[in-house]
């Protein structure tokens, strides 16, 4: 790695550490259970060449044990898929769903688990935003980003103006959400990029309406992008 991108990532952590200094919400009793540091952030991350983000909420507890996103019952069930289109086979085990998860770029609202698995109030999330959004603007140069859930959608817009936010309820409203995309300009500062917004429903087994539903709708983003290991490999070959 770079020293000016270690330099970076120091600052980020310290920024994100600072942030989590003020929560009082932080699950500690988990972090403790695995002898974890509450206050250091479980980012994500992946390759910058990566074709695909997935964004989601926060941290459970598995992530938290592990030190890794999406890695829980919900990051499972989305990891099978993404093995399942790179490789075209079932997913043989768990060290496999985190091979799988090296190929593509993760982010979340904010990089702690709450008490009691609740969404985090916008207040902490808007304050965690400009991070979160130095981490999709400088450490990833894809386009794509599969959101898992409507406070990871939502996310998007906690900083822009009202009439972006009325174009994101007016989609979310959309009967066919879960099929096509939202055009988002993501800014900060005088950086910014175009987004292609995909969304999906979260993978939680407490979403009843949309759990069994999930594998195909994300196996649907997934054969519409490309997505797989001989598309990935054409486009990593190419950049």
């Amino acid at each position: 790695m770079p020293q000016d991108h270690a330099d970076v990532n120091t600052q980020r952590r310290d920024a994100f550490r600072a942030e989590a200094a003020k929560l009082d919400r932080i699950d500690t009793a988990v972090y403790s259970e695995y002898g974890k540091d509450p206050l250091d952030p479980i980012i994500g991350g992946g390759p910058r060449n990566a074709r695909l983000a997935i964004f989601g909420r926060d941290p459970g507890r598995d992530e938290v044990r592990y030190g890794e996103p999406f890695i829980g019952a919900g990051g499972q069930k989305v990891r099978i898929e993404l093995y399942r289109a790179y490789h075209g086979d079932e997913m043989p085990d768990f060290e496999a769903s985190r091979a799988i998860g090296r190929e593509v770029f993760w982010g979340n609202t904010c990089p702690y688990k709450p008490l009691g698995n609740k969404a985090w109030p916008v207040k902490v999330k808007k304050a965690m935003w400009p991070l979160m959004a130095d981490v999709l603007l400088s450490d990833w140069d894809g386009r794509t980003v599969i959101t898992l859930g409507r406070e990871a959608f939502f996310w998007f817009g906690l900083t822009s103006d009202r009439a972006t936010r009325k174009r994101l309820e007016a989609f979310w409203a959309q009967d066919n959400r879960f099929e096509t995309s939202f055009s988002f300009e993501l800014q900060l500062g005088e950086r910014h990029k175009i987004l292609e917004l995909q969304p999906l429903p979260h993978p939680s087994p407490l979403n009843a309406t949309w759990y069994k539903r999930f594998p195909g709708l994300l196996q649907n983003r997934l054969e519409k992008m490309g997505w797989g290991r001989d598309a990935t490999q054409a486009t990593l070959q190419n950049i």
